[in-house]
């Protein structure tokens, strides 16, 4: 199979760029915006070397696996540009629904029953999860244009045939869930399930329907947690997203705290002295 847009993606507008092997799909889409690319662009494809991932980590991504990145050109508030990381996440879990057949059901972060539970959960800023583990990673780079426009590169890279085995977090693929596709049939998905979230989300106008979608979907509310801030741990309970979806938690005083950017961790590796 090759990748492909689906029929709903191209007929709003939504181009292909598909590559058997890059560097980075997000360095390729930021390049095609400062090259002129007016946005609505997908770069795919299922061999990236030289991926990223938050805070410059590298993102590992062997061949078999997702990589593809949609370059937006936008008019809309540069804050805003933020929570198209949540449209991200939507859209991929989506996505995972329509092709994954049912049978598998996430255990969630904290081990227990998986029962009436989505079988693909997102965890605050940019992950899916499946069984608790890390299934795919979301990052957003910006880059400010000639004309005074910015464009947005928002990446996305799913574990389908591998995961890295050497983190301190659990990961996982689609391959080791039992899941039997492939990154063409994944995106092909992506696609479609974007073009729907992207209308609902409305340039930020449908913010608020994203967060409340976005909370049906999330993992550990309610659990304990904790969130890596420039080195210092903060410890608490993962409450909700605010209406600008930055993450909330109850600390052991009682109060809330908001955070914006931070490494978020649950359950065991909350607890972890190393965290």
């Amino acid at each position: 199979m090759v990748f492909a847009l689906a029929p709903t993606a191209a007929s709003e507008g939504y181009r292909l760029d598909a590559y058997d092997t890059i560097g980075s799909t997000n360095a390729q889409a930021l390049e095609s915006a400062r090259a002129g690319d007016p946005g609505k662009l997908w770069v795919v494809s299922n061999d990236q070397q030289s991926g990223r991932g938050r805070r410059g980590r590298a993102w590992l991504s062997p061949p078999g696996n997702l990589a593809a990145t949609l370059l937006v050109v936008a008019d809309f508030e540069l804050r805003l540009a933020a929570t198209l990381g949540f449209v991200a996440g939507l859209a991929l879990a989506d996505a995972l629904d329509a092709v994954v057949p049912k049978g598998r059901i996430s255990i969630g972060v904290d081990g227990g029953s998986g029962e009436g539970r989505n079988r693909f959960e997102l965890k605050w800023p940019n992950d899916v999860l499946a069984s608790g583990a890390k299934l795919a990673g979301i990052l957003l780079e910006s880059s400010l244009l000639e004309n005074g426009r910015f464009a947005v590169a928002v990446g996305i890279g799913a574990n389908v045939v591998a995961y890295p085995q050497d983190l301190p977090y659990p990961a996982i693929s689609l391959k080791a869930l039992g899941a039997n596709c492939d990154a063409e049939t994944v995106f092909l998905a992506l696609s479609d399930a974007w073009n729907e979230n992207a209308r609902l989300w409305s340039d930020g106008h449908g913010l608020a329907a994203i967060r409340r979608r976005w909370l049906e979907r999330a993992a550990g509310i309610g659990s304990e947690v904790a969130v890596r801030i420039d080195g210092n741990v903060v410890r608490g309970t993962f409450e909700t997203i605010d209406e600008d979806c930055r993450f909330v938690i109850r600390d052991q005083n009682g109060s809330a705290l908001t955070i914006a950017a931070g490494d978020v961790h649950f359950g065991a590796v909350a607890s972890a002295a190393a965290v």
